[in-house]
């Protein structure tokens, strides 16, 4: 198994209500979010990071990073990435392991994109015990699959600049040109329906089980994102705010 990294309960009534159930900037919150392709785990962890006063940790970008820097660890992942290979889990684990380790996450973070399977999460889990700092909770936003597809396949993305549109819910002013600097719109091969089918059953065999393995571990935090972003926000912060860790 390996990952390639080549290519968002009940409502909690006002924004400003939801956000001091919350607790202080800083809880040494340490939050995984796990969900479908579409589901807005990248809206909703800015949300909350920012609410929190801590990082958001992207699998993607940190392999990116190293790559960039040269580090070894990332002309290891760089050899992967330019055959067009799976990044191993084992080299996946131990870059997340390292970052795990720095300063900047001692006061907590949110992981976006890792664990994806039922191997990382354990490896996670051992680094985490290591550094005797548990994981506060698994937060997962769930949406039908024909919403997935309804948000993948209506994006539209500029070759140019990569603004992202929608053509229902952030269209461009003019049909198909992008706003800032008029190039035709495209439709990404990765968000056409059938593609979009695809992933959800990689999703479904590769990712899934992730949650079961929290669920054991009475880790796990569920919340319907099948709403405007704002109102997922207000229903993941309810949620949240039930867990002990949030309320320091």
């Amino acid at each position: 198994m390996g990952t390639d990294f080549g290519s968002a309960s009940e409502p909690g009534g006002s924004g400003r209500r939801a956000t001091r159930s919350l607790g202080p900037a800083a809880g040494d919150v340490r939050l995984v979010l796990l969900g479908p392709p579409g589901v807005g785990k990248g809206t909703q962890g800015r949300m909350l990071a920012d609410e929190k006063g801590i990082p958001v940790l992207s699998t993607g970008d940190i392999l990116r990073a190293a790559v960039r820097e040269g580090t070894p660890l990332g002309r290891r992942t760089q050899r992967f990435m330019r055959a067009g290979e799976l990044v191993p889990d084992g080299l996946i684990d131990e870059m997340m392991s390292a970052r795990l380790r720095q300063e900047d996450v001692r006061g907590g973070f949110i992981l976006d994109g890792y664990p994806r399977t039922r191997g990382q999460a354990e490896a996670l889990s051992g680094v985490l015990a290591g550094l005797d700092e548990p994981l506060t909770a698994a937060l997962l936003l769930e949406v039908s699959d024909d919403e997935v597809v309804r948000r993948l396949s209506g994006r539209r993305s500029c070759p140019a600049c990569g603004r992202v549109y929608h053509v229902e819910h952030q269209p461009p002013r003019n049909d198909q040109q992008c706003d800032a600097d008029g190039h035709a719109l495209i439709h990404r091969d990765d968000d056409r329906p059938e593609t979009v089918h695809n992933r959800l059953e990689v999703y479904r065999r590769d990712t899934a089980p992730v949650a079961g393995y929290y669920r054991e571990r009475g880790l796990l935090v569920t919340v319907d994102a099948g709403a405007p972003p704002d109102e997922v926000r207000e229903r993941t912060w309810a949620a949240l705010a039930r867990e002990p860790a949030f309320r320091r």
